[in-house]
């Protein structure tokens, strides 16, 4: 098959989750011996035109200048693009341009989009913006046929409320095999002697219940929390807890070893996604053999289930900061299972794979329909 892939900003991956998935997807495609085609901006820090075996198509992103707008130029010139490349498939990442460029779509190829979350209800979001989503969301899973769904969750909200089927394949991770103690000296902290979290510092993170419990907690260990701290949120939880010495923002950490380092060697690691999509950071801090307590909703119970410990209020999260300790024998069963989940059911691996067998599906089926209807 060939394959185009768009959405992102590009591979190999410098931001978020949609561009690890683009990322490994691609490259298990590509191992698989796939023609794959990746759409990244023009600034991105790979320049290369193949990469791993993978064709890169470089395409003016004039977000630096416009900001959202100028992402919505990117796809357009993305979506335009498409055209020269004869594929089977188009994997687009995301629904952000469907109200606007969704008839640039080449109507012959099999276009496939990952939902992603609850996109209309991120807190960045205002009113009208929100609005804008929630119809950009509809027109794109009306006007495509092949939908995917990173979470069980996300599955449900989709058939309850469009009616549509979607196939649920959910993000991937690996097991993290070579801890590195000296890698905390840059943090100035000891192995098991810090709670952790990583993520947006947005609203839907809950990282204000998380922090309020770690004052409240009293604890002496540090607290360690990666992220951009220069979003509005951010700015308003970095002034509220700039006096508490043990709460330390670090800024966005883009190093994988690093991160992989943190999450290993921590005590704690907190995990408040809220908006239904299956995080790769979760699945990351459980190849990590990170013990986790996450906010308890249906989207982390359905891929931590009873090997986590779960928190809804302040209160829970002070119980255990006091009570909760990584060392302690009676958590390694959390930890065992989790990393089974992620060796057996969530490797990257595995999950190209289900990629790829949906799209023979989808071109076995296109097949079917055209010649019965010859």
């Amino acid at each position: 098959m060939r394959i185009a892939i768009l959405g992102t900003r590009g591979i190999p991956s410098q931001y978020g989750g949609f561009e690890k998935c683009a990322e490994r997807i691609a490259l298990c495609l590509a191992e698989r011996g796939h023609e794959v085609v990746v759409y990244n901006s023009h600034n991105h820090a790979n320049q290369k035109v193949l990469w791993n075996g993978i064709r890169i198509v470089h395409i003016h992103d004039p977000e630096f200048k416009f900001g959202g707008l100028g992402r919505l130029i990117f796809d357009y010139k993305c979506m335009g693009d498409l055209k020269k490349q004869n594929c089977d498939i188009i994997l687009q990442f995301g629904y952000r341009s469907s109200m606007l460029w969704g008839f640039k779509m080449p109507r012959y190829i099999s276009l496939v989009t990952n939902m992603g979350g609850l996109e209309w209800s991120r807190s960045k979001y205002g009113f009208l913006s929100s609005k804008l989503v929630i119809l950009a969301e509809k027109l794109a899973v009306y006007n495509c046929d092949n939908l995917i769904s990173d979470s069980l969750g996300i599955q449900s909200y989709l058939l309850k409320k469009f009616r549509k089927i979607s196939q649920y394949i959910p993000y991937g991770a690996d097991i993290f095999n070579d801890p590195n103690e000296a890698a905390l000296e840059k943090f100035k902290v000891l192995r098991f002697k810090f709670d952790l979290f990583i993520g947006s510092l947005e609203v839907e993170n809950s990282l204000e219940i998380i922090l309020d419990g770690v004052v409240k907690a009293q604890a002496d260990r540090d607290f360690l929390v990666v992220g951009n701290c220069l979003t509005k949120n951010g700015k308003i939880l970095t002034n509220k807890y700039k006096k508490y010495a043990n709460i330390k923002f670090l800024g966005g950490i883009y190093d994988e070893k690093e991160l992989n380092n943190l999450r290993y060697f921590s005590n704690l690691y907190f995990h408040g996604q809220t908006l239904g999509k299956a995080s790769p950071l979760l699945l990351e801090a459980m190849g990590c053999r990170s013990l986790i307590s996450a906010n308890d909703n249906i989207f982390n119970r359905s891929i931590l289930g009873n090997d986590a410990l779960y928190f809804q209020t302040v209160e829970d999260i002070t119980q255990q900061m006091k009570a909760a300790y990584r060392e302690n024998p009676e958590h390694n069963h959390y930890l065992n299972n989790n990393a089974f989940k992620i060796k057996n059911y969530y490797s990257w691996k595995n999950i190209g794979e289900r990629y790829e067998q949906y799209f023979y599906d989808i071109m076995k089926n296109n097949f079917s329909n055209h010649h019965d209807s010859v």
